[in-house]
Parts: structure tokens; sequence; C-alpha cells
């Protein structure tokens, strides 16, 4: 049986819809953990095909008139990355027996503190002969990374056919969840985004997510999180249906990738002492209602609470952070996303756009509003996607042809749902500002204008990456490329390889070249002190009593986490030459509210 614990103590998260489509074929038998997007089923089925032929495995399309032809193209392409997985495994286990310069050069990017790496260290210095007995600890004691794969519960557009609305079990969520359960995989899905009960009451129908008569699971739950409270109210939901959550993965608010979900003020270092704190109280808590929900179900039950990781990820970028977050809060893993968008070896992006990232500085990473799910969306200026979509406004046909749809969820202007960035409701909107532009001041209305053509498409943007590093024709209109690194991409300014980011991961090396760096800490509460400030210059007018109350807790709650910080940073040091929160707290408390 493999072994359950990873070699490594990071894994690389889900970034776009492209940037990690095959982030498992390029490093998963190096037992590097990476999560896969499965929303864009027609980017999966072209990178089905891709990969298909070029391992030479067999390949039959998936056209719309399969039934239920999205969730088989997803089953097809997972099935095919764990073909390609397993096969490149065993490939690389044979060349550590046989290869003492090969063993070497794996055991570089292991960390130090690692069991695993202890055992092959031993069998190097012992001089014992290769090729039998470590590949019989190699068996024993190494595994793939996981392949794991990531819904937005948010996105779960309803569906229709000629007969009408179909099914609830056919909205794209739902079948991409079906894809992965009839899938060969044994893995986690991570539900991201928050909560939606009818996709995790979904959950039930598939027999995998339950645990067997030893307590096994065949398929894990994985829930990205921004706090505790987020945490035991989803886990419990789960676990009153006999469903465990295996893993918590707690994100930073605003100092992450893609999607940012601010909190209302809390900062990840309360956060994470929370779980640690807390850690046994969640899982008994959950294994309680777990155990009366299976009982009830008749099925197995399990008297020892099943296995529980808690990772974190947003903005970490030295080994001392990586370290400290492993050892202070005792996270299972540290995720490591936007830095290895730089590295080739183990993200899909295109030359431009890589180009485009390793030149960027604070100044053209920053939090927008293009997102047509109307949730603030981390990116970088001067995409390629930016300038083709500036150039249709400049010209008067704004907004996108959407030819996907995944994001067509607005349901203002049409039953069956639009996108925002789409050209038919860019239209109406722009139409409807124009009967009321007499009414409007220059500056209201302009802001207006901006603020219904900003939206991008992103269902085409975040995927494109992928089609231009493959060369595989993209048809329709040009969109570009939108790529959604954090803030933490300013300290990043070069390709890598992947020897040499996990490297400096692990402090053997670094790869960074700013020395004035500020502490993921320091720098996520400067984005939350900001988010603040800027919340309330554009609100502040049409503020109602609520709004101005929810103001002050966000304020209260940033005063909180900085004293936190300041008790904490008296015991230890993460790389600050001063201290930087007395300044912080300053600033925080000379915002002006009401």
């Amino acid at each position: 049986m493999a072994p359950d614990s990873s070699v490594h103590t990071f894994h690389i998260p889900v970034m776009g819809l492209s940037f990690t489509i095959d982030s498992p074929i390029r490093v998963a038998h190096y037992g590097i953990s990476s999560v896969v997007s499965i929303v864009d089923d027609e980017l999966i089925e072209k990178m089905n095909a891709f990969y298909s032929k070029k391992f030479c495995l067999p390949y039959q399309e998936i056209t719309r008139k399969f039934h239920d032809y999205r969730a088989e193209r997803i089953r097809n392409y997972l099935d095919l990355m764990d073909h390609i997985v397993k096969e490149k495994f065993e490939t690389f286990k044979q060349e550590l027996s046989e290869s003492r310069q090969a063993l070497e050069r794996f055991l570089g990017i292991l960390p130090n503190q690692s069991d695993f790496k202890k055992g092959l260290q031993d069998f190097l210095e012992n001089g014992c002969e290769l090729k039998h007995s470590i590949k019989s600890f190699l068996e024993k004691s190494f595994a793939p990374g996981a392949i794991d794969v990531n819904i937005m519960t948010k996105v779960d557009r309803e569906n229709h056919d000629k007969n009408g609305l179909l099914p609830a079990e056919f909205n794209d969520a739902h079948t991409a969840l079906r894809g992965f359960a009839n899938s060969k995989l044994q893995s986690s899905i991570v539900f991201s985004a928050g909560m939606n009960p009818r996709l995790y009451s979904y959950l039930e129908s598939f027999n995998c997510f339950f645990p067997d008569t030893e307590g096994k699971l065949e398929k894990k739950i994985t829930l990205k999180v921004s706090d505790y409270r987020s945490a035991l109210i989803q886990g419990n939901f789960l676990a009153k249906k006999g469903l465990w959550v295996s893993e918590y993965r707690i994100e930073s608010g605003l100092n992450c990738g893609g999607h940012a979900f601010a909190t209302e003020g809390f900062l990840l270092g309360p956060i994470l002492e929370e779980f640690r704190t807390k850690r046994k109280e969640l899982t008994e808590t959950s294994h309680e209602l777990l155990l009366k929900a299976l009982e009830q179900k008749g099925l197995p039950t399990t008297h020892q609470p099943l296995p529980l990781k808690i990772t974190v990820q947003g903005g970490v970028g030295t080994a001392e952070e990586h370290d400290f977050l492993l050892q202070h809060y005792g996270m299972d893993s540290v995720g490591w996303g936007s830095p290895f968008l730089l590295v080739p070896e183990a993200t899909s992006v295109d030359d431009e756009t890589r180009m485009l990232l390793a030149k960027a500085e604070e100044k053209d990473l920053y939090l927008s509003r293009i997102s047509p799910l109307g949730v603030p969306f981390n990116t970088i200026r001067n995409t390629s996607n930016e300038k083709l979509k500036q150039h249709r406004i400049n010209s008067g046909r704004p907004g996108s042809s959407c030819p996907k749809k995944y994001l067509a969820l607005d349901k203002e202007l049409d039953k069956k749902g639009l996108c925002t960035a789409s050209l038919k409701y860019q239209e109406q909107k722009l139409e409807s500002l124009e009967n009321r532009k007499p009414e409007l001041t220059v500056a209201a209305y302009e802001q207006a204008k901006f603020d219904i053509t900003e939206k991008a498409c992103l269902c085409v943007g975040l995927a494109n990456a992928s089609y231009l590093e493959h060369g595989i024709t993209v048809k329709g209109e040009a969109q570009g490329v939108v790529i959604c690194p954090g803030p933490n991409m300013a300290y990043f300014n070069r390709e890598v390889s992947l020897h040499d980011m996990v490297h400096h991961i692990y402090g053997y090396d670094s790869v960074m070249d700013f020395p004035n760096r500020p502490n993921l800490f320091v720098k996520e509460a400067q984005l939350y002190i900001d988010y603040l400030k800027k919340e309330i210059a554009i609100h502040h007018s049409t503020a109602t009593p609520a709004q101005f109350k929810k103001w002050t807790i966000f304020q209260k709650n940033l005063l909180l986490g900085i004293d936190y910080y300041e008790e904490l940073f008296l015991s230890i040091s993460l790389g600050q030459t001063i201290n930087p929160w007395s300044n912080l707290r300053t600033e925080i408390e000379g915002i002006e509210i009401g």
C-alpha cells in the first residue's frame, strides 16, 4: 500500500484554469502534490488530446453529443493524468535505484528534516547495493504527489437542453464533481469560494467519499477556508451527512492569487493561532457528528477520528516563513503558488506572460474588479487580455462574445443567466446608462461606464496560456491571457528551474533578490489596511449605518491582530530588522470611519 504522507512539506495550489492544469504530469513523480482546476471541460478535452498524443496513448474525442459529456471529459483526463503520473513515477523510482547521480540529485530537493531523506542518505553512506535495497525502501516509503482537483463552489451554472432546465446534477460544479468521483484518482476534491449546500449534499451520491470498513477513504474532501468559524460550520455540515473533511486549507484573505475573499479584518496569524489551539476540538466535534450519521446510514463506523490535515497558503516567500508556519502553528503543508508561475517545469504559462510576471513590481500587481463574479481579483497590469479588452472598448464594441459561459450567472437581464463580461450584457447595461446620462455628473457617468466595461472574460483569458504554451489553436475572438498572481509575485523576478525553486523553499539557496521584502504577516496587514481605506473612500458618501458598523468592526479586528503580532514578534525573529507593528497600529488608528 502506498504511504499516506508526502515526502515534501509544500504543495502547489490551484492557479487559474490552466496554469496548473497539467502540473501533476510535470511534478508528481517527484512526490510534489498539486491541484488541477476542473471547471473548463473544453480546455480539459484539448489537454486530453494533447497528452494522449504526446505519450502515444489512445484517445477518443468526447463531443457535446455524448451524454454527460462534461463529466466524461473530466473523468477521461483525470484517468489519463493518473496513468501518466504512475508510469513516470515507476520510471523515476527505477532511475533512483540504478543511478547514484540521480539519487543524489533527488536528495537535493528533499527537506532536511525528512525521515525519508535520512533513510535514503543512510543507504548511500553505508554503501549498500543500490538496485535492490533502495528500490525496496522506495516501494514502502515513497508515493507520487497527489493529483488533487479544485471546484469553485459558486461556479455552478444551471444548464438547459431543448426541453428546458436540466436537473441540478447537470449544473457545472455538480457535473465536475461527478467526473472526479467516477475517475480512478485516489486524491482530494478541493472546494473553494465558500459553502454550497446543494453541491455538498451531492457528495452523498458517491460511495467513494465515505469511509470503508478499515476507515479508509478512496477520495477525500478538502475545504479552502478563511477562518476557524468557516471551517467548523462547513465541516460539521458535512459530518452530519457522514462525510469527513480530511483537510482544511487556510488561505490568506488578500495576500493570495486569484479571487480574494477578504475577512472582516481577521489577519492570518491570529487565524492560524485559533486553528492551532482548537485543532483537537475541531476533530472531536466533527468525529462525533460523523459517527452518528454513519450509524444512521448503516455504513461502517470508525471509533478513532480519521486523519485531519491543516495547511496554509498565501504570500509565503522564504524558507524562514515556510519553516515557521510548519513548526510554530503545526501546519501539515504550506502552499506555494505564485512563485511557481516562474517555473516552466511546474506550470503552464506562455513565454510573454511569464516575462511580464518576472518584470512585475509592487505597483504592477493589484486587486482588481475585473471578475464577472463580483469578487475582488488579484491580477497584474498590461496583460495581453487587458490590451485587447481596451482595444474593443476604444472601438465602441466592449465585452466578450462569451463562448464558454461558465460565469453566465447574472440573471438580472436574462433568466438563463449572462456573464457581466459579455457583449450582450454590457450592451444592455451601457444603453441603460446612456438613458440616465442627463441626470449624472460627468465623473459619475464615466465611473459607471468603467464599472461595466472593466469586466474581463476569465473563462477564455485564464485558459489561453496553456493553448499558447502547447501550440494548440485557439478559435474565436482573441482574448489574450488573464493571469492571477498574488502580491508576493513582486519579489520574484526571474524564470527559475524546479530544482532552484525547491532549493529556495527548503532554504538551501535563494532565488530572491529583495532583501527588504516585508514579512508575509506584515505584508498581509498592510494589504488589509489599504483595503479598508479604499472601501471607505469609495462608499463613504452612500454608506448605511450597518456599513459604518462593519468598518468599525474591521478596524477593531485589525488592531487585535496587531496586538497578537507584537506579542509574537517579541519572542521570535521573522526576518524583520525593525519592529513594523507600531507604525501599522498608528496607521489603523488614524483611519476615519464616520
